[in-house]
């Protein structure tokens, strides 16, 4: 490229510096621009007219491909009959709409949902609604949440106090107190190469026991865990140990909440991580595929118990001083409906499963390729994990994400971890064109 070019690029975009970008090398970016300017289904454009295969669903959010006609046509139509709608006191239709939706989704007894606008708020939301459901109860001293190592819960001051991964924790002092962690899952040593649940591992479940003996279970509100570990490296439960979690929980009284932001909405071949896993929690956080990705939007889902334990008290008052401006906002939820069916409508989730063993067969050719050291897999959910280069940990993953950048596929990276969550429209092609991709920038790493 010639530096007229270049210079000609740079001059077509906006003034990069006002922006603070998350989760981002800030200087390098600016210096480096990847900007998005365009997306449909499986593809993406650079603002100089790159095309992008999108192995990542955006941020393992844009489930039914990018920019679906319906979906787009559901916000058109929604924005020009009603903006907004006060969400205290008042309602539209599209929420109640799509909250019957959502709910037939979800596993049996789950009849509840309550809206919010991001993963990290539904796990705020969900931490606040155990709190208070044992406090309706008469056990208002069960205040412990227990998260486990690893876990990542978004970057609210609850969900990074229950989340597991420091990075997210050490710059902000103190976090909620009385919080405690299981230990992870991720065990190389016992686990390298398993194509789908590990065999070893379910023990680990145990741990909870001795937590629970240390703080004695009447102070335990909840346990908080994804049924597989995404933003940490997809990490998958052992064979036993949700089932496990889920024994002890209900052994001490103790709320098990699971976070589904990632493996919620076909990812792991069915309707949620819980449904797949036959185990069901007492609450569940949603958001990313809700909308496949297209209006920012959550939701918490509750068991008819709780929700049952909240209304009481005079009628007409407040069961839950909880909420937000745009709880349920008529463009997610118009969103909402129009995924939730285009889901129904196209098959998406028996898809992902019909794919399924395509997509692991691709994860774990990559065993052998230079400097990995683990491939794992679930439903379209996958990771190939890397040696990290000496003193430079995330470095040997973030050239990959680079270079196959630089070679027309989006991958996600996660420590030295590369991690794959693609639209459930991808097909062979797409996915032989990701790995071929991958498989030559580990070459170079």
């Amino acid at each position: 490229m010639s530096d007229n070019t270049v210079r000609q690029l740079q001059a077509d975009l906006p003034d990069l510096e006002a922006y603070w970008m998350p989760f981002t090398g800030n200087r390098f970016f600016k210096e480096h621009p990847r900007l998005i300017s365009r997306a449909q289904g499986v593809n993406c454009w650079t603002h100089d007219g790159k095309q992008l295969l999108d192995a990542a669903s955006g941020l393992w959010c844009c489930n039914a491909g990018h920019c679906h006609p319906k979906i787009v046509e559901a916000i058109k139509q929604q924005a020009e009959t009603l903006d907004y709608a006060m969400a205290f006191q008042l309602g539209h239709p599209t929420v109640f709409e799509l909250a019957n939706k959502l709910t037939s989704l979800a596993p049996e007894g789950m009849d509840y949902a309550f809206f919010v606008n991001s993963g990290s708020e539904a796990v705020d939301t969900a931490l606040k609604m155990a709190l208070a459901y044992h406090r309706i109860n008469g056990q208002g001293e069960r205040t412990r949440f227990i998260g486990r190592e690893k876990g990542y819960h978004g970057v609210g001051f609850g969900g990074i106090s229950v989340g597991g991964m420091s990075p997210n924790r050490k710059m902000f002092g103190a976090m909620l107190p009385g919080v405690d962690h299981l230990p992870h899952t991720h065990h190389i040593e016992h686990n390298a190469f398993t194509r789908g649940q590990p065999q070893w591992g379910a023990h680990l479940a145990d741990e909870l026991e001795n937590i629970v003996a240390l703080h004695d279970p009447s102070t335990i509100a909840a346990v908080i865990i994804e049924p597989i570990a995404g933003s940490a490296g997809v990490l998958i439960p052992p064979k036993g140990y949700l089932e496990r979690v889920r024994e002890i929980c209900d052994k001490h009284g103790i709320l098990l909440i699971f976070d589904e932001v990632i493996c919620g909405f076909g990812r792991t071949g069915d309707n949620f991580g819980a449904t797949r896993f036959g185990v069901t929690p007492d609450l569940m956080t949603t958001a990313k595929g809700l909308t496949s990705g297209t209006v920012p939007m959550g939701a918490v889902l509750a068991k008819g118990q709780i929700y049952d334990t909240f209304m009481t008290g005079p009628e007409g008052a407040i069961e839950f001083f909880h909420g937000y401006t745009y709880s349920g906002h008529p463009l997610a939820a118009a969103a909402g409906v129009a995924t939730l069916q285009v889901y129904e409508d196209e098959g998406l989730f028996e898809r992902v499963r019909s794919l399924e063993d395509y997509f692991a067969d691709a994860v774990h050719s990559m065993k052998g390729e230079p400097n990995v050291i683990d491939t794992r897999n679930f439903g379209f959910l996958g990771a190939v994990e890397f040696e990290p280069i000496e003193g430079q940990p995330t470095a040997r993953a973030m050239k990959i994400f680079r270079d196959c950048f630089d070679d027309g596929v989006i991958v996600r990276t996660t420590g030295d971890t590369l991690a794959f969550s693609p639209p459930l429209i991808f097909d062979k092609e797409h996915i032989d064109r990701t790995f071929e991709t991958v498989r030559k920038a580990a070459l170079n790493s």
